[in-house]
């Protein structure tokens, strides 16, 4: 005996999946960085120091004079024994004048005349002390300066970003099939049969 049959064959549907990463690129350029530094102005003025050293006194101490001094000193010294000689005779004038009241006059004048003068002697340091004047101006300084800021500029470039999306592309591999079969399969009716 033959049963009828009915045969289902089928297959499933299959999906594809294509992914695409994202991709995301970024460029950060430098920025750029200017920076000036200005010298500093820088004034200095000095007064030169001074160092006076006067030796004068000293050099007379020892006998070395200028010409000038040797000439004013024996011009004051030739004045001073004129007056001491003009006074000298006129003393020994009014003593003369005076013989009549007795004395020695003449004898006491040529012996005083005839004397040299008693010299005084005493300790003496030469040159002198002070004989060297030492003057000193230790000058001046004045300093004068100003700071000049740096000068920066600064330019910041942005960075620069390129991005693509990821996706997804979903499509099917394979379509769903079904396959039907029959066998043995009949219709049968009033006088009349039929396979299928």
């Amino acid at each position: 005996m033959q049963l009828p049959q009915i045969r289902l064959e089928s297959t499933f549907a299959q999906t594809e999946i294509n992914t695409y990463k994202s991709v995301l690129e970024i460029e950060q350029p430098k920025s750029e960085l200017s920076i000036q530094q200005p010298k500093a102005d820088l004034n200095i003025n000095r007064t030169p120091s001074r160092l006076t050293i006067d030796q004068t006194k000293a050099r007379e101490d020892v006998d070395l004079k200028h010409i000038s001094r040797r000439i004013e000193e024996a011009a004051q010294r030739g004045y001073q024994d004129w007056l001491s000689g003009l006074a000298r005779v006129s003393q020994d004038g009014d003593e003369l004048m005076m013989i009549e009241n007795g004395g020695h006059t003449i004898a006491a004048q040529a012996k005083r005349n005839s004397e040299s003068p008693m010299l005084e002697f005493n300790i003496g340091w030469i040159p002198s002390a002070g004989g060297v004047k030492i003057g000193y101006d230790p000058g001046k300084v004045d300093i004068n300066w100003k700071v000049n800021k740096p000068i920066i500029e600064a330019a910041i470039n942005n960075p620069i970003i390129n991005y693509t999306p990821g996706k997804a592309e979903v499509s099917l591999k394979h379509y769903p099939t079904l396959k039907i079969d029959f066998e043995n399969l009949r219709h049968v009716g009033i006088n009349y049969e039929q396979s299928i």
